[in-house]
């Protein structure tokens, strides 16, 4: 398994309960499909440097996981779906 660093935006305009529904959507994608969430750290609401889906602020939040490429892809693939994620970036760390 390939370690990566993976960033989401949820949209601060939902209710709290439903911003805290979408990081645990993210975070069961990777562990449905045998990956293992290494860390998990919650950022907290800052203010978007532009306006994204007129929403001008978001809720951060950034996991180190251990998955296959099938886990990753059907991350990226079900946050595009989902209204309440803004953006996510999934980056691969390197081995050292």
């Amino acid at each position: 398994m390939k370690k990566y660093e993976i960033m989401f935006i949820v949209k601060s305009t939902n209710e709290s309960d439903n911003i805290k529904a979408s990081a645990e959507f993210m975070k069961n994608i990777i562990t449905e499909n045998k990956g293992k969430i290494v860390e998990f750290n919650e950022l907290g609401e800052k203010k978007l440097a532009y306006p994204i889906k007129k929403e001008i602020n978001g809720y951060y939040y950034v996991m180190i996981v251990e998955a296959n490429n099938t886990a990753i892809s059907e991350l990226n693939r079900k946050a595009s779906i989902n209204e309440n994620i803004l953006r996510h970036l999934t980056i691969r760390l390197d081995e050292e």
